[in-house]
């Protein structure tokens, strides 16, 4: 079934969602190896009540890469430096430890938990040179409070089990350091008049702005807690993330049974995912699969990447997405493509993009540079256009996605539950001015 797309500006029709069977028609027009020569590893548990198996198994997947671990406490690395120049403490030790945030890294170093050559550093940012010998223990997690917040929030629909709401571009899912108010979260839980939950902060991003469409399971949604007084209690979950910059629809558990449903479902693929999305370039063909596992990037680990070779990023996950060019925009400077998503990996939409050679505009992690932007369009057209080019660009300070369609299986009635949500409106002005130099609507689209 296709989806129809018509676009005009948002300040003459305002935005409108449905819930149906059908689509809507809107806006008319390499984890590196371990040398035992020079390091140990080991694991400290804190509880005191893991056994050794335990124990062991979880040193083997902090450092072997076989699978991402989700409580760090009590790691320890002693290693020697090699076959590096002058790199940052922190960024050395964060490629050493699979999957480990770099703002964890941080804090352990300032907690006076780390040491180069039998010195403790507590300076996040000290250079460290080949041969030197580095000594840490990740720190305990701190738990992070959030507080409940009276902040407006677009509910698209609701009952006393689910929740779907539509996000407004640049506002965090969930508090993370540095963000620890003014998110989905605290409006939710205000929302819903649930009390102020504690829980201890998970292995985000290091820059703690890219919370992602994952999927998660039980152990690692940050609300996955008991909230509640005396004899009732609700736990709401997120069940998945959008980016901060990324708009649209996001559903949240409003109880255990909703948020084991939802992530089950989530696990198997079955939740509908449409995003559109505003692209520097046309990508060729104008419609395919893109099945490229996706990583950690090694030289940036705010940045995932497409897995092509051994050497570009971390241990990648599989990843797959269907994109369709749905209209070509400004001559081919730019194009409205759709993505459908078949696995959430962490930026899958931006990586893959970026993959195929039209980064996101407006998505200055992967390439969709405002200077990338602006080169593609003046390339296409008329030096006349250039001026009004610039200034259209100048308006994008986000990443052009939008969670166009959410579908799922409700978790209690069993009913098929699709909606849909118009893109905001600075996504749609952006639109609108590409589609006022020319626009070329691809055949079933």
């Amino acid at each position: 079934m296709s989806l129809m797309y018509s676009f005009t500006c948002p300040t003459i029709f305002p935005a409108k969602r449905t819930l149906s069977n059908s689509f809507i028609s809107f806006f008319h027009r390499n984890t590196p190896v371990l040398t035992p020569l020079h390091q140990k590893v080991s694991f400290t548990s804190c509880s005191g009540g893991s056994d050794l198996v335990d124990e062991l198994q979880a040193e083997e997947d902090a450092f072997s890469g076989s699978r991402q671990i989700t409580n760090y406490t009590g790691v320890r690395l002693e290693e020697s430096v090699e076959d590096v120049g002058k790199t940052r403490l922190d960024t050395w030790i964060s490629t050493r430890i699979n999957g480990i945030s770099r703002a964890r890294v941080q804090s352990s170093i300032r907690s006076g938990l780390v040491s180069v050559n039998h010195r403790v550093i507590v300076k996040t940012s000290h250079m460290i040179r080949h041969g030197d010998k580095v000594e840490c223990t990740i720190s305990e997690l701190q738990p992070l409070k959030a507080e409940s917040e009276d902040i407006p929030l677009d509910i698209v629909y609701e009952d006393e089990h689910v929740l779907v709401v539509n996000k407004p571009a640049h506002m965090v899912v969930h508090p993370a350091p540095g963000n620890t108010t003014g998110t989905l979260v605290n409006g939710i839980l205000h929302h819903c008049s649930l009390s102020t939950p504690s829980f201890h902060d998970q292995e985000l991003l290091s820059d703690s702005d890219e919370l992602s469409d994952i999927e998660l399971d039980e152990s690692q949604s940050p609300l996955n807690h008991t909230f509640g007084t005396n004899e009732t209690s609700v736990r709401p979950g997120i069940v998945h993330r959008l980016d901060k910059g990324t708009s649209g629809l996001l559903v949240v558990a409003k109880d255990e049974h909703s948020h084991a449903h939802l992530s089950q479902q989530f696990k198997e693929h079955t939740i509908q995912r449409i995003y559109i999305s505003l692209t520097c370039g046309i990508p060729f063909p104008p419609s395919g699969r893109v099945d490229i596992p996706i990583g950690r990037d090694l030289t940036n680990r705010i940045r995932m990447t497409a897995d092509t070779g051994p050497t570009k990023c971390g241990k990648s996950r599989y990843a797959a997405s269907r994109y369709k060019v749905v209209e070509i925009l400004a001559g081919g400077g730019s194009g409205l493509v759709e993505w459908r998503l078949e696995t959430g990996r962490t930026h899958q939409i931006r990586a893959h993009a970026k993959y195929l050679g039209i980064p996101l505009m407006g998505d200055e992690v992967y390439g969709g540079t405002k200077n990338m932007a602006i080169s593609r369009l003046q390339l296409k057209n008329s030096s006349k256009l250039h001026g009004q080019l610039s200034e259209l660009v100048a308006k994008v300070n986000r990443p052009c996605l939008h969670a166009l369609t959410l579908g799922f299986t409700h978790p209690c009635t069993g009913e098929k539950m699709q909606f849909s949500c118009l893109p905001p409106v600075d996504f749609a002005e952006v639109l609108t001015g590409l589609r006022n130099i020319s626009t070329h609507k691809m055949k079933g689209s």
